[in-house]
């Protein structure tokens, strides 16, 4: 029993003299700061959905298969691959119930949406022309971004920390003191990118004539953020 005592009495002499030596220690010198940056930069890959229908034109039904002629053609002659062009949706709850309509009713107008990738908007006036202007239903721009935007992001969050141990350092300088190594770094705000919408984005155009004003020019930027928070010791 006493060699327990003894022993629990050793353990915790130890354990205060242990806490006594790391209380005696000088405390961490350090700064901690924030860091952020952006960068804004224009799309290259712009998804367009474009809706067509078929229509009657005096009287004489202008179908499904022409529009689509006309919409590949256009493409095509755009200099843009057939792999960009794809079905988006054919309107209805099923599409076998739809062409069996189709094909029982002469007067049901069928409708389908197409989705074309592309790198500007420069072409999408001459592509949109070359389709009767009837037959577009609509056309909206779905989604967009950039082919690098991986690259990007990893560019703001470096500029960011860069950002932070610049601002250190100044601030350091001003008490005539030095940074004397990273401590810790921590992402806030990353991977966190955002745009403006472009002029017809989320909205219907009813012709290709409605169009006209959509342009390279059309889209913002779109912007790429981060923030990080960085401690360094001092010298």
């Amino acid at each position: 029993m006493r060699k327990v005592m003894f022993l629990m009495a050793g353990l915790l002499i130890a354990s205060l003299s242990q806490a006594q030596q790391t209380d005696n220690r000088p405390p961490v010198k350090k700064i901690e700061v924030t860091g952020s940056a952006e960068v804004e930069i224009t799309p290259d890959e712009i998804y367009l959905d474009i809706a067509l229908r078929e229509y009657k034109d005096k009287g004489t039904k202008v179908d499904m298969n022409t529009l689509e002629v006309q919409l590949q053609k256009a493409v095509k002659e755009a200099g843009i691959s057939s792999k960009d062009l794809t079905i988006a949706n054919v309107f209805g709850s099923n599409y076998d119930q739809l062409w069996t309509k189709k094909k029982k009713d002469p007067d049901f107008m069928a409708r389908k949406q197409y989705r074309l990738k592309l790198s500007n908007l420069d072409k999408v006036n001459s592509i949109l022309g070359a389709v009767d202007d009837e037959g577009i239903e609509s056309v909206n721009i779905s989604s967009y971004t950039h082919s690098k935007m991986e690259d990007y992001r990893k560019q703001v969050k470096i500029k960011a920390l860069q950002a932070a141990k610049a601002k250190a350092v100044y601030m350091l300088d001003a008490i005539n003191s030095n940074i004397d190594g990273v401590l810790e770094v921590q992402e806030i705000n990353t991977d966190n990118y955002s745009d403006v919408q472009p002029v017809f984005s989320n909205m219907m155009v009813r012709s290709a004539a409605a169009a006209e004003t959509a342009d390279a020019s059309s889209f913002k930027k779109i912007k790429v953020r981060a923030e990080v928070r960085a401690v360094f010791f001092i010298k």
